[in-house]
């Protein structure tokens, strides 16, 4: 299938935002007020979907109202970018109800992480269209440190021109939104070399568990023949669930194509340690020629990049130096 790239983000353009997973009802507002205004200092206008803060039992709205927002806004043609309210964990719920060929025809910017991912590559799977891994609406709510995800949203949406991936200073894995002022960073030591070698290829995944729920379905996308993964996985996961989750992955006839791996930070409360991530790597050995990085700033940590789910990533690794570019976003 040929890929579709949405055009790039512009000043005065309008940004909706839908929440095709959890409600936006639990999201404070004081999170809200922030959020906004950094929308409106990028020079974007922000419009709503009309069911976003419904809330059931599950903290989301009915299929029929999710899928409605998710429609309006596609087929709304002053609507430039499409951005999730925040995560959850039923957006596989509306797979089988979206309209594919509206998306196509009015190919735009889709931004969310999480349990976005199984929307982000069912995109890709049915109609080509690039649609982005990236912060939340209720991401742009944090007051303090947000520098480096603002600059890789950025460098992503708003430029075509090739962007290298740099760690971050520092990062946390606090509840920023339940304390904006009362903040644990952490020194980060940068990337993780496990494996060295080098790839050029397009780049597919980003939430690991929630990847492989499109496995086996009309809406898990091919893997071409040079494919690099991008997995993380959120504090519900440990070493075992994580070993096992790419496991899955591994075992598919089309694994062959993938050419290298990059893992995202985990949560603190994974446990998971560099040691016990090392070990899982390289006791695979089909990962055995593959470069494979990890502790790269996407996921559930903050800061996070912004990168394109059907994209062209390079990875390079070479005597223990990194290079990972994302070329064609």
């Amino acid at each position: 299938m040929e890929k579709i790239y949405p055009q790039k983000l512009r000043i005065g353009d309008e940004v909706r935002i839908i929440a095709p997973s959890r409600s936006m009802a639990i999201i404070s507002k004081e999170t809200r007020e922030i959020a906004n205004k950094r929308f409106a200092d990028l020079g974007l206008k922000l419009s709503f979907g009309k069911h976003i803060e419904e809330s059931d039992e599950f903290i989301s709205s009915s299929i029929k109202s999710r899928i409605e927002d998710f429609h309006d806004a596609f087929s709304n043609k002053n609507v430039k970018a499409v951005i999730t309210a925040i995560g959850g964990f039923n957006s596989n719920q509306l797979l089988r109800y979206l309209d594919w060929d509206l998306i196509k025809e009015n190919p735009k910017i889709f931004c969310g992480y999480s349990d976005i991912t199984a929307l982000n590559n069912a995109i890709l799977a049915k109609t080509g269209l690039v649609s982005y891994s990236g912060p939340h609406y209720s991401t742009f709510g944090q007051e303090l440190y947000f520098d480096y995800t603002l600059e890789y949203f950025k460098k992503c949406l708003f430029s075509d021109e090739l962007f290298e991936i740099e760690p971050s200073e520092e990062w946390s894995d606090d509840m920023w939104y339940k304390n904006q002022k009362e903040r644990n960073l952490i020194k980060n030591d940068g990337f993780l070399v496990i494996n060295e070698g080098k790839a050029l290829g397009t780049l597919l995944g980003a939430n690991l568990c929630t990847f492989n729920l499109l496995q086996g379905t009309e809406y898990f996308p091919e893997f071409p023949e040079n494919t690099i993964l991008f997995v993380e996985d959120d504090e519900m996961s440990n070493a075992v669930t994580f070993d096992r989750d790419l496991q899955s992955l591994i075992h598919l006839p089309e694994f062959e194509s993938v050419k290298g791996i990059v893992i995202g930070r985990f949560q603190n409360a994974s446990q998971m340690t560099n040691e016990l991530l090392i070990k899982i790597i390289k006791t695979k050995k089909e990962l055995n020629n593959l470069p494979v990085i990890a502790n790269v700033d996407f996921g559930h940590t903050d800061p996070k990049i912004t990168f394109p789910v059907g994209g062209e990533v390079s990875l390079e690794v070479r005597n223990g130096e990194i290079k990972l570019s994302i070329s064609k976003h």
